[in-house]
């Protein structure tokens, strides 16, 4: 179990404290939202989680088999949804892999990153696109 304790700033701005490690964080409301887009916006903080959860889920995986995975690069793309209510309508994560990753079975790290906790946690609505480039 993990307690993150935070406060509401004002102003549209949350700070966050992650209790295991004392890291803080920012958020702020996004400008298409009356925010000033000042830090990550809650919906922010998911799409991040998204993409880190792939990577992290994949290096355990690739760990299994005797290889790490440093490197891996990526980059999430967060869409809202253009009508009511507002909620994430598609993330797409794009994941440069390694060349140490070859060295996986195929498929294996294909399947680690379609049953991260966070895809597995995302509403069935929420789009979810994940696409792995092999250097």
């Amino acid at each position: 179990m993990v307690t993150i304790t935070g406060e509401y700033q004002g102003e549209l701005h949350c700070t966050a404290v992650h209790g295991p490690s004392g890291n803080t964080l920012s958020t702020d409301a996004p400008r298409d939202n009356q925010g000033r887009g000042e830090a990550f916006s809650p919906t922010d903080l998911i799409a991040t989680g998204y993409a880190t959860c792939i990577a992290t889920t994949m290096a355990i995986v690739a760990r299994r088999h005797g290889v790490e995975l440093k490197g891996i690069r990526y980059e999430v793309t967060k869409e809202m949804t253009a009508e009511g209510p507002r909620r994430i309508a598609r993330l797409a994560a794009r994941m440069w892999m390694p060349a140490e990753a070859g060295k996986v079975p195929a498929g294996v790290l294909e399947k680690a990153a379609n049953s991260c906790p966070v895809h597995l946690s995302l509403a069935p609505s929420v789009e979810k696109v994940i696409e792995l480039i092999w250097e």
